[in-house]
């Protein structure tokens, strides 16, 4: 029987690591600056700040989101899986620990570490973005809200940002609902700012976490034509460690073979590939594509469900057997291809 893999077990020690360090951004970004401010966010941190203020600052945020995250996944256990459920365990139980320690901290001071409320916010969004962003490139998971839209999506054809989106908006637009003394028309001149303001750092914080894991994969891909494509291909493995295809081609106006080199990598190495190539041909003819994507060896990893076919009755099989399809019954067909 074979050993743990020691790569293996570094990579997850790494991962766990980056995604403390996110975890502890966010809760700074939120402790720090969004809620000394009264301001509502998504997610079920949103939901822990309505219960705080509601019940007059006696029930910290860290205990609410920790109860409901609890709450969630005991709820959706079945939906969403083991991997899943321990994961986001780990996760919720870091950001409890984190919250609950820095809220007194800063909520203990005297005035906000940020008095302006836009540029607190904002400057709060961009932490808490940038955090769940490492959490997500890490492999981790918050809770929260990711909990609900995870559990949607495997029972209904609703998308997973779809219900985020409406599930934030719903807990952000609850903040009008937090105790006050005065009249409604007070209440809405009050209330209706914190909203906009609880919208605004939502997007941020769903904006910041996109362009990170965005980023992250990021890749391009390098067209090359070059007289020294055998040097260029062989620094690119030996160099860039990056594969090289090689295609044949003709340029039409001389009407000479040429040899084309295809190279994807991530966008960060971008720099060498131009570096080696120059270097070795200065003449060489560069064309870079940004790629939506690129899954494989060195790539990312397609995460995707492949969906169990059912099984034929036994009836239908017989029969398939017995008349099986030709192209050339169909004539449309058998004339495309």
């Amino acid at each position: 029987m074979k050993g743990p893999r020691y790569d293996s077990l570094f990579q997850d020690a790494k991962d766990y690591v980056f995604i403390v360090i996110g975890i502890t951004l966010y809760a700074f970004g939120f402790c720090a600056f969004i809620l000394p401010h009264q301001v509502v966010m998504g997610g079920l941190t949103g939901v822990g700040t309505l219960v705080f203020y509601a019940s007059n600052q006696h029930i910290p945020v860290a205990v609410t989101c920790y109860v409901m995250n609890l709450t969630l996944l005991a709820v959706t256990f079945k939906i969403v899986g083991m991997g899943f459920v321990k994961r986001t365990i780990f996760g919720a139980t870091v950001v409890a620990i984190m919250i609950g320690w820095m809220q007194p901290l800063f909520l203990g001071l005297h005035h906000c570490i940020m008095e302006d409320v836009t540029m607190s916010i904002v400057l709060g969004g961009l932490l808490c973005g940038i955090g769940i962003g490492t959490i997500f490139i890490h492999n981790g998971s918050s809770g929260g809200t990711d909990i609900v839209a995870a559990a949607v999506s495997k029972v209904s054809n609703v998308s997973v940002g779809r219900t985020m989106i409406f599930v934030d908006m719903s807990i952000v637009a609850s903040s009008i609902l937090l105790p006050f003394d005065g009249p409604f028309s007070a209440r809405l001149e009050t209330r209706v700012p914190l909203i906009v303001y609880g919208l605004v750092v939502t997007y941020i914080i769903s904006f910041m976490t996109d362009m990170l894991i965005n980023t992250n994969r990021q890749a391009v891909q390098f067209t090359i034509f070059s007289k020294e494509w055998r040097t260029i291909a062989d620094a690119i493995n030996s160099e860039a460690h990056r594969g090289v295809t090689v295609m044949d081609g003709m340029g039409w106006y001389t009407k000479h073979e040429v040899k084309v080199l295809l190279v994807w990598c991530r966008k960060i190495e971008s720099v060498t590939l131009f570096r080696i190539i120059k270097s070795i041909d200065p003449d060489a003819f560069i064309a870079q594509t940004k790629s939506n994507g690129v899954y494989g060896r060195g790539f990312d990893t397609m995460k995707v469900k492949i969906k169990k076919q059912k099984h034929m009755p036994a009836a239908h099989v017989a029969e398939e057997a017995a008349h099986p399809y030709r192209p050339e019954d169909n004539p449309n067909l058998a004339a495309n291809d």
